[in-house]
C-alpha cells in the first residue's frame, strides 16, 4: 500500500513565463491574460476608460445622434504592403463611421488569438493599431482577448466596433442619391486587395503595389466642410467600387451610369488584373471613398478631395440618373452600354 499524498499547505503552482508566443493559459483570464493586458494592451493604447479596468467604457459623448458601427477582420497574411490587420481594423471602423457624416470617436476591440502566435508580431500589430488610432484622433476605450487552439484561426482575428456622433441636421446615405447627382471617387480602385493577393506569394512575381489603407475622416471632414449637400459617402471594399454602387442605386431606386473612361486604375493593378482575369471595378479598397452629390458641387467637392494626401487623384467617374431603377449601368471606351452587376460570390478570399 502506498502511502496516502499529503496536500496540507498545497497551492496551485505559479506558471511558468510565456515570453515569446501565445499559448492557451494567456486566454484563462487569470494571471497570465492579466500580464498580457498590462504588458501589451494597455500601454499601447492607454487612456482614462480602458484605464479604470471596468467592464464597460464610461465616455464623455457631445450632442448629437449616435452612430455605431461593427465590423471583423480576418486578413491574410497578417502584414501586407501598405498595411496590417491592426491598421486594416481601426481605418475600416472609422471609415465607416465618417461615411456616415459622424466624427468618430471611440473604439473597441476584441481579439481572438491563435495558440502558438509570436507575442512580438502580437505587439506589432498593436503599436500598429495605435498609430492609427492616433492618426485618427479616436480612442481605444474597451477590449476583449480570447485564445483558440493551434490551427484553429490565421494567427489573429480582430473584431472591432466604433462610436462617432452625427451634427444636429447632417442626414446622409445610401438611399439619398438623387438623379441629377455625380459619382466622385477619391482615387485609384484596387489597390489593396491587389497589394493584399500580392502578399501572399501566388502570383509568382514582384510588385510595387501597396495597399491604400487609411483613415478617411479627416479627408470626408474637409469635404463636409466645403459641401455640405453631398447625399452619399461609401467606402468601396469588399466587392468593389461596381458592388457598392449596385447597393446605393438599389438603395436609392435609382439609375447609376459610370464612365469608362474616367475610370482611375493604376498601370500595375490593371495589369494584374488582365493576367488574373479580374475586374478592378469589383477589387477591394480600404482607403477611397464614393461622394455622390449635386452636379453643380462636384468641382468644389474635387478640390476639396484632392487637398488631402488621401484624395489627389479624385476624378468624376460617373451619374446618377432616374432609369434604369436599382442598376449599373457602363459607358464603354467604345461608345456602347453594358450592365455593371454586383460581385457574385468571392473574389479574393481574407482580404479585410
Amino acid at each position: 500500500m502506498t502511502d496516502s499524498l499529503d496536500l496540507t499547505g498545497a497551492v496551485c503552482p505559479i506558471p511558468l513565463p510565456h515570453n515569446e508566443q501565445i499559448v492557451l493559459g494567456h486566454g484563462s483570464g487569470g494571471k497570465m491574460a492579466a500580464d498580457l493586458i498590462a504588458k501589451t494592451f494597455l500601454p499601447a493604447f492607454d487612456n482614462p476608460a480602458l484605464r479604470a479596468g471596468d467592464d464597460g467604457a464610461v465616455v464623455e459623448v457631445p450632442p448629437g445622434k449616435l452612430v455605431l458601427s461593427t465590423d471583423s477582420h480576418v486578413v491574410s497574411p497578417l502584414f501586407f504592403p501598405g498595411g496590417d490587420i491592426g491598421h486594416l481594423a481601426v481605418c475600416g471602423t472609422v471609415n465607416d463611421l465618417a461615411v456616415m457624416g459622424a466624427t468618430p470617436l471611440y473604439l473597441t476591440a476584441g481579439f481572438i488569438l491563435e495558440e502558438g502566435l509570436p507575442l512580438d508580431t502580437l505587439q506589432r500589430i498593436v503599436h500598429s493599431m495605435r498609430a492609427a488610432a492616433e492618426e485618427a484622433g479616436v480612442q481605444i476605450v474597451s477590449g476583449d482577448t480570447k485564445v483558440v487552439q493551434r490551427g484553429k484561426a490565421d494567427g489573429v482575428y480582430i473584431a472591432t466596433a466604433g462610436v462617432g456622433v452625427l451634427p444636429p441636421g447632417r442626414q446622409l446615405g445610401g438611399a439619398q442619391a438623387q438623379p441629377g447627382d455625380v459619382v466622385l471617387l477619391s482615387g485609384p480602385m484596387g489597390d489593396h486587395g491587389i497589394a493584399v493577393l500580392a502578399a501572399r506569394g501566388e502570383l509568382g512575381f514582384e510588385t510595387d503595389i501597396h495597399s491604400d489603407c487609411a483613415p478617411l475622416n479627416g479627408l470626408i471632414a474637409r469635404l463636409l466642410a466645403a459641401c455640405p449637400d453631398v447625399h452619399v459617402l461609401r467606402d468601396p471594399t469588399r466587392g468593389g467600387v461596381a458592388t457598392t454602387l449596385n447597393e446605393i442605386a438599389r438603395q436609392s431606386g435609382v439609375g447609376i451610369t459610370l464612365f469608362e473612361k474616367n475610370l482611375p486604375v493604376r498601370p500595375a493593378v490593371a495589369a494584374v488584373c488582365e493576367m488574373l482575369g479580374f475586374d478592378p471595378l469589383y477589387v477591394a479598397n480600404e482607403g477611397k471613398v464614393l461622394v455622390i452629390l449635386p452636379r453643380q458641387s462636384a468641382d468644389r467637392a474635387l478640390e476639396a478631395l484632392r487637398a488631402s494626401k488621401e484624395g489627389r487623384e479624385a476624378v468624376l467617374i460617373g451619374e446618377v440618373t432616374a432609369t434604369p431603377p436599382g442598376r449599373v449601368l457602363m459607358k464603354t471606351a467604345i461608345g456602347s452600354t453594358r450592365v455593371v452587376d454586383m460581385l457574385a460570390g468571392e473574389l479574393l478570399p481574407r482580404i479585410c
